[in-house]
């Protein structure tokens, strides 16, 4: 019965990327606010798209059971930090968010992977065990987001290469 599951589940996995980045495509307000908060804040665009698909595949409706809010799932305490008083509100989300995610980068030194392991568990954890937390729900996250974050640099490789005819 197990061997019957895993290719399946193992297509699916490779299905949910395509499906974050068509949601955030289809949604012109959040690819604009989360392109230009990233910009504002100095944050690879594509790390947001990849943090918004991994935690919430895009919908500012999104709710966890341990009240992580919308699109990129913040935390009532960091949402209060960043003064965002509707989690819901994509703007406000997004700006929440993103400089949160900067200043994790700033305290990490641009190391992705620690601010990412940082975005999950909270930085005072990953401050003290760095790289070497091997908590399998961290590892997991900061590898889903990776991959994530790879797939959006080609994505947007892709829309940077100009067509021959078109604009020249």
């Amino acid at each position: 019965m197990r061997k019957r599951l895993a290719l399946p589940l193992f297509a699916l996995a490779f299905a949910i990327p395509t499906t974050a980045a068509m949601r955030q495509g289809g949604n012109p307000e959040l690819k604009y606010y989360a392109d230009a908060y990233a910009d504002h804040y100095g944050v690879p665009r594509a790390l947001v798209h990849a943090i918004i698909a991994q935690e919430s595949n895009g919908n500012p409706r999104a709710l966890s059971n341990k009240g992580a809010a919308g699109l990129m799932q913040l935390m009532p305490v960091t949402a209060g930090a960043y003064l965002v008083r509707d989690p819901f509100s994509i703007t406000e989300n997004l700006s929440g968010g993103i400089q949160y995610l900067a200043d994790l980068m700033t305290e990490f030194r641009g190391e992705m992977r620690l601010a990412i392991a940082a975005y999950y568990c909270g930085s005072r954890r990953i401050a003290r065990q760095g790289l070497y937390n091997r908590n399998p729900d961290v590892v997991s996250y900061v590898e889903a987001v990776r991959r994530r974050y790879q797939l959006e640099l080609r994505e947007q490789a892709n829309r940077d290469i100009p067509t021959p005819g078109r604009g020249q």
